[in-house]
């Protein structure tokens, strides 16, 4: 019997348009022999639409997102059997919320499925937010006793309210260069680097567009080395990457348009950097409680000391995104990746239904 895999993506998110590569690639990777594969396309307003079972790749990203000929669904019915037509007999047997940033990856949708009582792949509610609020996530790591970079953080209504103090605790805390990022938004959107006054004042407006929480870290001279994690409650580490950018830092474009960046895998990095690194992208995992995958973002320095910078708990997913190709080079093909991640949601899943819920 095929497994009922449900794919959830698009999103109120302003990487909306990420999702939607994720959801490209995932389908064509996907062996429909085991799995029956629907998609599930949220809006940018929020709208849910179920688009036919798709039994052959997604060549065109608008094949996903059923302007014409998609069914419009109210989010709680992903555990009727109904939403998948009166020929089933059963709902779906696991979600894969291809979703990145706010509304998908912050544990909003997460705790629907929990509510639902539906297997979905990738971290829980807790993991979900705690990862996705980078002043949080920091917050955990001090307590683990990760080496991270010096960082401060602002409200909007804060910085509204008195702005030349914000600008000073900037500088006297951390000086330049600093990185303005928003506080709860991923692959490097509305995020600046900073070099004067001038050019932080333009990088809080910019980061405010974004969230109401920001959060400015020190800059530091470092490469940039990333680490796959795949697991449950025995996390394992990939092989390590670099990413080694063409310009001032890994931004959006560099990402995801124009390509201007090389991932060197595997990274030239010893056995104890490694095995450093590896320690610490265990223990983030850990202490954030992970489960599925996250992808672990660090920096080395060239005095040799190693600074976690972030996990994110739906890296980028295509086949040339670091985390597959960490997998990759690890000797755990895109395909088998995915398959992986569905079986550690029906485990994880799985060992939930053991928990008692009367006393």
């Amino acid at each position: 019997m095929k497994i009922n895999l449900c794919l959830l993506y698009g999103g109120k998110s302003a990487e909306h348009e990420v999702s939607l590569q994720t959801a490209k690639a995932v389908s064509q990777a996907l062996n429909t022999d085991k799995f029956a594969v629907y998609p599930i396309y949220i809006t940018k307003e929020g709208k849910w639409t179920k688009g036919k079972e798709l039994t052959e790749p997604v060549r065109d990203v608008k094949e996903l997102t059923f302007i014409n000929d998609g069914e419009e669904i109210v989010p709680h019915a992903l555990n009727s059997k109904l939403v998948l037509g009166d020929n089933e007999d059963r709902g779906f047997d696991v979600v894969f919320p291809l979703l990145h940033g706010p509304n998908g990856e912050d544990g909003t949708v997460q705790g629907m499925l929990e509510l639902l009582n539906i297997p979905y792949v990738g971290n829980g509610v807790l993991s979900s937010s705690a990862a996705m609020d980078k002043v949080i996530m920091k917050n955990l790591f001090a307590q683990e006793g990760l080496d991270q970079v010096k960082f401060v953080w602002f409200i909007r209504t804060a910085w509204e309210s008195a702005p030349e103090t914000a600008y000073e605790k900037v500088e006297s805390e951390l000086g330049y260069p600093c990185f303005v990022k928003p506080a709860n938004l991923g692959s490097s959107v509305g995020i600046s680097k900073c070099e004067n006054r001038n050019e932080l004042e333009i990088a809080f407006s910019e980061a405010f567009k974004y969230d109401r929480k920001i959060i400015i870290e020190e800059g530091v001279t470092a490469r940039e080395i990333e680490v796959g994690v795949l697991g449950n409650d025995d996390p394992e580490c990939s092989v390590a990457g670099e990413i080694v950018p063409k310009k001032g830092f890994y931004d959006y474009q560099s990402k995801y348009v124009d390509g201007n960046t090389a991932l060197v895998i595997p990274a030239d990095i010893s056995v104890q950097q490694y095995t450093e690194l590896k320690d610490m992208a265990e223990r983030a995992f850990k202490v954030l409680d992970c489960s599925g995958l996250v992808r672990a973002d660090f920096f080395i320095t060239s005095d040799g000391r190693t600074i976690i910078n972030e996990v994110n708990t739906m890296p980028g997913f295509t086949p040339f995104s670091m985390f597959p190709l960490l997998w990759k080079h690890t000797g755990l093909e895109y395909p088998e990746l995915i398959e992986r991640m569905i079986q550690l949601a029906l485990e994880r899943h799985q060992e939930k239904q053991n928990i008692i819920h009367t006393f």
